[in-house]
């Protein structure tokens, strides 16, 4: 026998072997029931709520101390203009208006934003392509385009629709290809092992690998559209006389009927709530949060 197992033989030692019978009622862990208060703390819907119910007070406090209705109206003569234009007035149609006009706009910009991307993902020139159109148009506010929109499509639909277009197309273009290319050279090489190529590829691997950056762009291009659409239909409103949301706050301030510009900008945030909170959030809870890709 060698020296060294010898050594070993020596350092060793021998532990007798024990089952556990069990663990005594002091070694088990117990779990603290949560109180009712807990419950309703740990959900974030209820979180969100709470926060806007004390920004409204804040908001009702504020007006009261202010005093001064055409400045600032209180938050209940908000809510109440509101209620009487959704059943008496006609903020039910300029809502639609606005929401279909969005609607038309975002879905042509995705849609050529999904070209683009496609295009760039499947060629050097067509990248190359792409991060040239993208660096000049992305800073380009959408509104400045508005002159030049009335000028070619006139007054109408097709104006608003041209603008929203632009808000939407570069900012889901950009955030999509920024998360094709970083897309792990790992998951690149298995689709590439099963033999996909062109859409087979971007449709099986990129995209799925890519989705979170994929949803951001989404919310971005949300946004900036909601808000560009708000803009044109103030001049829309000027030019023509008609409109969505835009016209209505428009109209009303000129009137001076300042509640009733507030319960428009109030809609406006409310629809944006809604749209971030039960659109985008329940497709961010189904997709990347299962896919373990977000805390």
């Amino acid at each position: 026998m060698s020296e060294s197992n010898i050594e070993r033989e020596r350092y060793t030692i021998q532990r007798e072997e024990f089952v556990r019978e069990g663990l005594t009622d002091a070694q088990k862990v117990v779990q603290k029931p949560l109180t009712l208060f807990e419950r309703v703390y740990n959900k974030s819907l209820v979180r969100k709520i709470m926060i806007l119910v004390i920004l409204a007070g804040v908001w009702q406090l504020y007006a009261s101390h202010l005093g001064n209705p055409l400045l600032f109206p209180k938050f209940s003569s908000t809510v109440k203009a509101l209620w009487d234009e959704l059943v008496h007035g006609i903020l039910l149609s300029q809502i639609w208006f606005s929401v279909r006009i969005l609607l038309m706009g975002y879905a042509a910009g995705i849609a050529l934003a999904a070209l683009l991307v496609v295009i760039a993902m499947t060629s050097r020139v067509g990248n190359d392509f792409l991060e040239t159109l993208t660096a000049m148009f992305n800073p380009l506010p959408a509104i400045a385009l508005l002159p030049m929109a009335l000028i070619w499509f006139g007054l109408g639909s097709g104006s608003l629709i041209f603008v929203l277009i632009h808000s939407v197309l570069w900012s889901v273009a950009l955030n999509t290809h920024s998360g094709f290319l970083s897309v792990s050279n790992t998951l690149r090489m298995v689709g590439r092992n099963y033999g996909l190529k062109g859409f087979g590829y971007i449709g099986k691997i990129l995209i799925p690998a890519a989705f979170p950056s994929i949803l951001t762009g989404l919310k971005v291009g949300w946004a900036f559209a909601w808000r560009t659409l708000i803009a044109a239909e103030m001049v829309f409103g000027v030019s023509s006389g008609s409109g969505g949301l835009g016209w209505f706050i428009y109209e009303n301030k000129n009137e001076l009927n300042i509640a009733s510009v507030f319960a428009g900008l109030f809609t406006v945030i409310i629809i944006g709530l809604a749209v971030e909170t039960f659109i985008f959030r329940n497709i961010e809870v189904c997709t990347v949060r299962k896919w373990g890709m977000q805390s």
